[in-house]
């Protein structure tokens, strides 16, 4: 429908990105729901009447809904399509949300739009959706045997296993990993008579 109704007739899909929201809206950096004695933001209203021609050609005269910085209303991941339509000049990001958190599955956009191809096998990689009815889902830019995906928030930052080459075996094999702490401390090098504020008179 959104590809071939003649009102909205977007026809070309350009981008699709996951999204994991895992403790969204938990951090110290969201707004409170209500401002502080002295802090002024601006009115929904004007926030709606500054959006750009590019993102929407038509304005709203209901101002966005107030929502406090941090509410979420629906599961942990997302898949956001960003669409564009030619005949009418207008952009439009979709949002939807996966069902079951511990497995997200979507059904494929590949019969609308064949561009979503890549798209999809890149949110597969890194956030783990899958994508029903794809015809080759398997990752697109981690190696075949990486564990895990890393754009999720849960993923490790250094990650499940190393790979490297063993000469012995000729070979390249995959082990957990193992990084060495690393001594934070500044090596200065200074001279004997550092800090000596007569050693000039002499």
């Amino acid at each position: 429908m959104l590809r071939d109704h003649p009102e909205l007739r977007f026809e070309q899909l350009i981008d699709l990105c996951g999204v994991d929201y895992l403790d969204y809206g938990a951090g110290a950096d969201t707004l409170p729901a209500q401002p502080a004695a002295g802090e002024q933001r601006p009115p929904p209203a004007a926030l709606a009447s500054s959006r750009s021609d590019n993102v929407s050609r038509q304005e709203s005269a209901d101002p966005l809904p107030a929502q406090p910085a941090g509410a979420l209303t629906s599961g942990r991941f997302a898949v956001v399509y960003h669409l564009l339509s030619i005949t009418h000049n207008v952009r439009l990001r979709l949002r939807t949300f996966a069902p079951d958190d511990t497995f997200p599955v979507f059904d494929s956009a590949i019969d609308i739009w064949p561009n979503a191809n890549w798209y999809e096998r890149e949110a597969f990689d890194l956030y783990g959706i899958v994508f029903q009815g794809h015809p080759d889902l398997r990752r697109l830019l981690t190696d075949y045997g990486f564990v895990g995906h890393p754009f999720r928030k849960d993923f490790p930052l250094s990650g499940n296993v190393e790979m490297r080459y063993d000469p012995e075996q000729q070979r390249v094999i995959y082990q957990p990993v193992t990084i060495e702490p690393r001594e934070l401390v500044p090596r200065i090098i200074r001279e004997d008579k550092y800090g000596d504020v007569d050693a000039h008179k002499r």
